[in-house]
């Protein structure tokens, strides 16, 4: 028999899980509350987070603590060119060994876990890319025919490095659309890399501490629920979707001198994508219901890497961050 899934009685104490959540993760990870924010809201949205920083500011350890604050199992993937896709999803091998005689067994790949870090995914293939899209999108992996469904919650963390680029292949634009948010992370301020050094010579980040769980898969399962039960009004879907729809018809609503270099807008995904996030970040933010302020701060990351810009914008100082700020400009607050 089934148990049925667990719920929580209020909003409040879906936000006690959260809080705790928090808390372990500034214990290890110091500074960094950008970096916070958008690996909590794309865990309690049930979606995916691109990063994007230098080597060497915490985003492996931010994952790992993560993953060990919920219980959950954690899976690092190297990605280099000669990666291949079975690598990731897994495999069949063949057994010589087995009780019922010489077959083959299916091998699931690192994939099947909780939380997955997959380092700088931009050195990986295209092939290699591409397998990973329908453990992101469908939540399963194909293998020989049968299909394998990842765990719940599953929760895929990307790297890619900005300034390395030589032997890397750019992510395709389906590949970008499946991530919910993209934040660049940013070098920590002297007072912060201080602690980082103070913590180190405590023995926090030596190996084997581990992190103690604060929350169960149990729960997250129940705060993800809570978070599609944050009120959302109907006049922020509005303002969603008018921030999503000014990309798309640039030259009567943004600037000319930056809308002439926008070769496509976002997509329905990204307003989707916009709503949800907002959601979570209402909920992590000690709130039922989102406020307009929950979706200009989210708007960045949902929207920046949705966006495709012409090949002379760089050279005009336009960045997508830039025709996001003119969007933010262009639609009324409700």
């Amino acid at each position: 028999m089934t148990a049925a899934p667990r719920e929580f009685d209020d909003a409040r104490a879906a936000q006690r899980v959260v809080a705790a959540l928090s808390e372990a993760f500034s214990a290890k990870v110091v500074g960094q509350e950008h970096l916070r924010q958008s690996l909590l809201v794309g865990l309690l949205a049930g979606g995916h987070v691109l990063l994007e920083s230098v080597p060497g500011l915490a985003k492996t350890t931010a994952a790992r603590v993560l993953a060990e604050s919920i219980d959950g199992q954690f899976r690092r993937i190297q990605c280099t060119p000669d990666l291949l896709p079975s690598d990731i999803i897994g495999t069949q091998v063949y057994d010589a060994t087995a009780h019922t005689g010489a077959s083959f067994v299916t091998q699931l790949g690192p994939v099947h876990a909780n939380v997955v870090l997959l380092d700088e995914i931009n050195r990986s293939s295209a092939k290699t890319q591409s397998a990973m899209l329908e453990a992101m999108e469908e939540r399963q992996t194909t293998i020989a025919g049968t299909v394998y469904p990842v765990p719940e919650p599953f929760l895929v963390i990307a790297t890619q490095n900005p300034v390395d680029q030589e032997g890397t292949y750019a992510l395709s634009e389906a590949q970008t659309d499946r991530f919910l948010i993209k934040e660049i992370v940013t070098y920590p301020s002297p007072e912060d890399e201080v602690e980082v050094l103070i913590r180190r010579d405590t023995g926090l980040y030596d190996r084997g501490h581990r992190t103690e769980p604060v929350a169960s898969l149990d729960d997250i399962r129940a705060v993800q629920r809570a978070t599609r039960g944050v009120h959302l009004s109907r006049e922020l879907m509005l303002y969603a979707s008018r921030l999503v729809a000014v990309t798309r018809d640039a030259d009567r609503h943004l600037p000319s001198h930056v809308a002439r270099f926008i070769e496509y807008g976002a997509s329905p995904r990204a307003t989707i994508a916009l709503c949800t996030a907002a959601r979570a970040l209402a909920l992590l933010s000690g709130r039922n219901h989102v406020v307009p302020g929950d979706i200009a701060d989210l708007a960045h990351r949902v929207l920046q890497h949705r966006l495709i810009l012409g090949f002379e914008a760089a050279s005009a100082g336009v960045t997508p961050g830039r025709v996001v700020d003119a969007a933010l400009n262009a639609v009324r607050v409700p």
